[in-house]
């Protein structure tokens, strides 16, 4: 069944706003010295999460609001769940959970937040090899 217009209408939005995230992360990673690698892992994992909630109502799941990647990953079906281990998706779930606020803990090392990007942008191009064509094309405003 071909999902609706209101549907991918949606999905856009939800992508939308993925790929805001990965730009600001990929714009602010170019400050290499000194850049604020929290943010950077924050908008990653943003992109995840969005990328993979436009999955759900793609598939008419409701799901809960959480920036838990696991639990959301969880609700896709099996063959559309990102390759990740475990671990890494808790990880992620850390950047918008953790590490976004003031705590003790590590600093993010500038390889992991070039490493969060990467894995963002590998999740990026799996969810839009299942999304419509339709629900890809840029909004304009």
């Amino acid at each position: 069944m071909a999902a609706s217009d209101d549907v991918l209408r949606v999905v856009a939005e939800w992508i939308a706003k993925a790929e805001s995230d990965l730009r600001t992360a990929t714009i602010t990673l170019r400050v290499q010295r000194d850049c604020p690698t929290d943010t950077i892992c924050f908008h990653a994992q943003q992109c995840v999460e969005k990328y993979l909630k436009a999955l759900l109502v793609l598939q008419g799941t409701p799901f809960p609001k959480t920036h838990d990647l696991g639990v959301i990953a969880a609700l896709l079906p099996e063959d559309w769940r990102p390759d990740v281990a475990p671990a890494l998706l808790e990880r992620f779930t850390d950047y918008a959970t953790v590490t976004r606020y003031p705590g003790d803990y590590a600093e993010i090392p500038l390889a992991e937040a070039r490493a969060a990007i990467a894995l963002a942008r590998k999740i990026r191009k799996a969810a839009r090899g299942v999304v419509p064509a339709s629900a890809l094309k840029k909004r304009t405003r």
